[in-house]
């Protein structure tokens, strides 16, 4: 039986060597591995062996299996392996660069204005638990942002999250206080769309907390990156928000950069664009994260990347944005 065994993997070696497409290997690894392979056959002899001729020949079985698998692997790896073309470099090429996406650039800025007033960059799942969207947050069972209107419930008991706020709760409860960190990423709400709204949109999450922290680091650190990111002094105005995971609560518009504070169908004709709803993070959501609110404080604030990109491009529906039109992207292009 060893002379015929040899005999087969010789032979089952000079052909896979040979075999040039990935399909004749396939044939080639039933042809010998097969159940209707002569290895197959051999191997169905094992039960009317002795003892001692089954530990033999069961463990030379299993070897020669083993290794004709590897190597049709191996060869399959190798003529999937594009090797030795001939280019034809008289043909005239025509080469496009890539863009790059308006979100993704604002997002790049943001943070790195904020990592250079020294937050630290951290990222949580879009596929979030109810816990961290809501409940650790502050947001209780009747609160209008539970209604299913306004979030996309998963059938897996999860959720797709509504803000970027879920990332304050991930960091604190692993990194504690101080902390100075902000979390770029993709929300998702029911919305109804216009030229300002969409059901997919990107924040970035921005939180302090440390001892003595007021309202006015919060406002001075918005001021600085604004100004940053448009590269100019912009107007901004500051009115109350209600937000439970906050107190005080507060909304910071931005002085609508499209139609220079005149109005239009971006800002709904107000002259302003509500840019970053933010305030100092309620005591609750300090106790849940296991901070102690008597020790520290802090703020927090939800920038909206989709709508400052709006701002930054003069991009007028935000609907273009998620439309997988590629000409939008033309004057994006990596340089």
């Amino acid at each position: 039986m060893q002379e015929e065994l040899k005999k087969i993997v010789s032979n089952a070696i000079n052909e896979i060597k040979e075999a040039k497409k990935e399909n004749d290997l396939l044939n080639i690894k039933s042809k010998y591995l097969g159940k209707k392979s002569k290895l197959a056959e051999l191997m169905s002899n094992l039960k009317s062996m002795s003892i001692e001729e089954k530990k033999k020949y069961g463990s030379l079985f299993n070897k020669i299996k083993k290794d004709l698998e590897s190597k049709v692997n191996e060869r399959i790896t190798e003529v999937n392996v594009t090797k030795d073309i001939d280019f034809d470099d008289t043909l005239p090429v025509e080469a496009k660069l890539g863009s790059l996406h308006p979100v993704t650039i604002v997002a790049k800025e943001v943070t790195d204005i904020l990592k250079r007033m020294g937050f630290s960059v951290v990222s949580g799942p879009e596929m979030e638990e109810e816990y961290f969207n809501f409940v650790a947050l502050n947001i209780p069972d009747d609160h209008p942002a539970r209604d299913m209107q306004d979030t996309y419930y998963l059938d897996n008991g999860k959720l797709l999250r509504t803000h970027t706020s879920p990332n304050q709760v991930h960091a604190m409860q692993k990194y504690g206080a101080p902390i100075r960190m902000c979390a770029p990423g993709r929300c998702f709400r029911n919305e109804d769309l216009d030229a300002s709204h969409e059901n997919t949109f990107f924040q970035v999450e921005g939180m302090v907390i440390d001892k003595n922290i007021s309202i006015g680091n919060l406002m001075y650190t918005m001021k600085e990156l604004l100004s940053a990111i448009f590269e100019r002094d912009v107007d901004v105005r500051v009115r109350p928000g209600f937000f439970p995971f906050v107190e005080p609560g507060v909304e910071i518009d931005c002085s609508c950069l499209i139609c220079g504070g005149k109005g239009c169908p971006t800002c709904k004709n107000s002259g302003w664009i509500e840019l970053c709803p933010g305030g100092m993070i309620h005591p609750n959501v300090l106790k849940e994260s296991g901070i102690d609110p008597e020790v520290y404080n802090g703020f927090a604030f939800g920038l909206g990347i989709t709508r400052l990109a709006m701002m930054k491009y003069k991009i007028d529906d935000i609907r273009v944005l998620n439309s997988g039109d590629l000409r939008v992207l033309d004057k994006f292009n990596v340089e």
